[in-house]
């Protein structure tokens, strides 16, 4: 008996030091794909090299807390799941993840900008989120030119509110989903004001593509 009980303990111990290698080569590996990533916003930030390693460090900081936030928000919600927890329960869970992510953002924040001016932090904002902000704030002005400073002003506006959401997204996907969510706002705002996008979408689509055909014909 004794002797089985042995056998089983080392097993135990065995897999409990294996499941720990392996989670140590899966962080190791992480850190080194989000040290890459925060290292390329850097790049664009024009910093010495100290300043640089201390900014990049706060932005891995950051890419860790919020991997963090979805690992253990996928582990509960999967717990409830399970339970056949009711609706209530979940939505008090999606209202934590809500509150965890807030106070991540607002102290990332802080800290960023005690090492970067205004500009900079709209670059790592920007970069964070794949720069989506900038080029369908563009598209939308060259798609639709007769826009007012106000309709303008309410574009940028709603565009600067889903790149905060999606700074916060826990994948690519995420982040995209929340530009979307937030189009859709924009096109249900325009439409209110009276701005009739879908054959100007079309008219610009079209001209986009001469241009591109354009590019290709002469390289």
């Amino acid at each position: 008996m004794k002797s089985i009980l042995l056998s089983f303990v080392l097993c135990m111990l065995i897999f409990g030091a294996q499941h720990a290698y392996a989670y140590r080569i899966n962080q190791d590996e992480y850190t080194q794909v989000i040290t890459k990533r925060a290292q390329k916003i850097v790049d664009k930030l024009d910093l010495e090299k100290a300043q640089g390693a201390v900014v990049r460090d706060i932005i891995v900081k950051q890419y860790s807390n919020l991997n963090e936030v979805q690992i253990w928000h996928e582990g509960q919600k999967k717990a409830l799941e399970n339970a056949s927890s009711s609706a209530d329960e979940l939505g008090k869970l999606e209202k934590q993840k809500s509150e965890k992510l807030t106070h991540l953002h607002g102290d990332y924040l802080k800290v960023l900008k005690k090492q970067l001016s205004n500009e900079q932090v709209e670059t790592v904002k920007n970069e964070m989120t794949y720069n989506v902000l900038p080029i369908t704030y563009k598209g939308y002005l060259d798609m639709l030119p007769a826009l007012t400073d106000v309709q303008k002003k309410q574009i940028l506006s709603y565009l600067t509110e889903a790149r905060e959401k999606a700074m916060d997204g826990g994948s690519s996907k995420e982040k995209h989903w929340w530009f979307g969510k937030y189009k859709g706002k924009i096109n249900n705002y325009l439409s209110k004001e009276g701005v009739e996008t879908k054959e100007a979408r079309k008219v610009w689509e079209e001209k986009l593509k001469r241009e591109e055909r354009a590019k290709k014909a002469q390289s």
